[in-house]
């Protein structure tokens, strides 16, 4: 096969060094979030993350560690957001209304932004026929307005499984941004049918069921490698000493990082993170959710919009 390849046509090609300067509020280089992950699996049948090889359904020993999460991890790890007073973007399967509501309503009392994310992580709706996808997305909608009195603005899938039509159903259901896309450092106005809807960049390298249990990383170089991160992309930001308004996302699970000794080494990553943020120039770090970066694009755009041509 020869010439051009089969394209997404959501968006075309942008090196990011050729791009206008841009910074989030305040002048910052840098928006840092966390995804934190609610999720919940089936008993016995469906899909999920591994500790240990599958057994036949129903296998107890890979439910039971997901499910620790919800029943410890997730207090672990409040207990640390609360301490250093970091916002999260907490990502939420509805059948957890069902199953453990207060998890739910603990980020929703904190402030936290909620976004959907299907309904279970048992299943993966990149194959179904468009009615039942649609079904799905406005499902999650309604199910969280009717909770929270707001519908979500933000959306990812269970296991980042797209149809080719998730991001026309995503838009014409109202949501705002996906954070199903890792192409990018920066925001990404994608075109739909409708209309054009924002990718927000969420990690898959700083995330840790690739990096823990994916790629078997110790706990203590997956915070290693937030830091790492961290440090760097505030430097790429300063190049030519202009803001290129970067994102950086922490992807986390509860069942995973919220076990006792992997808390310790989050804590140790965050920490430099906050202590750093609180130490340097006003706003040259944004420690903020996915829904304000989708705040700050709309008004970056129409600001853009109003500036007479040639400025």
């Amino acid at each position: 096969m020869t010439g051009p390849l089969v394209s997404h046509g959501r968006f075309p090609y942008s090196a990011i060094g050729k791009r206008p300067p841009m910074a989030w509020p305040n002048g910052a280089r840098l928006a840092v979030y966390l995804g934190f992950n609610l999720e919940h699996f089936a008993f016995g049948d469906g899909l999920g993350a591994g500790i240990a090889p599958a057994s036949p359904q129903p296998d107890v020993l890979n439910h039971a560690w997901r499910d620790y999460g919800n029943r410890v991890g997730v207090w672990r790890c409040l207990d640390l957001f609360d301490e250093l007073e970091l916002p999260t973007g907490a990502i939420v399967n509805t059948s957890l209304y069902d199953h453990c509501p207060e998890v739910i309503e603990a980020f929703a009392a904190r402030g936290d932004e909620l976004i959907a994310h299907g309904h279970t992580n048992s299943q993966r709706q990149g194959g179904w026929p468009e009615a039942e996808e649609r079904a799905l997305i406005e499902h999650c909608r309604d199910r969280m307005a009717r909770a929270h009195g707001k519908a979500p603005d933000g959306w990812l899938s269970p296991w980042i499984s797209e149809s080719a039509t998730t991001p026309d159903l995503l838009q014409e259901a109202g949501y705002r941004y996906t954070l199903n896309w890792c192409h990018d450092d920066q925001p990404t106005r994608m075109n739909t049918r409708h209309g054009a809807i924002w990718s927000v960049p969420y990690p898959q390298e700083l995330n840790d069921i690739p990096m823990i249990i994916g790629r078997q990383m110790d706990a203590k170089d997956f915070a290693q490698i937030i830091i790492d991160q961290f440090d760097e992309m505030l430097e790429q930001g300063q190049k030519d000493h202009e803001p290129h308004g970067l994102v950086m996302g922490i992807a986390l699970h509860p069942y995973i990082v919220g076990q006792p000794y992997r808390v310790r080494h989050l804590r140790r990553a965050l920490r430099h993170i906050v202590g750093h943020a609180a130490i340097t120039s006003p706003g040259e770090v944004w420690i903020t959710t996915p829904g304000a970066i989708a705040d700050a694009m709309d008004v970056a755009m129409g600001a853009a919009a109003s500036q007479p041509e040639g400025t």
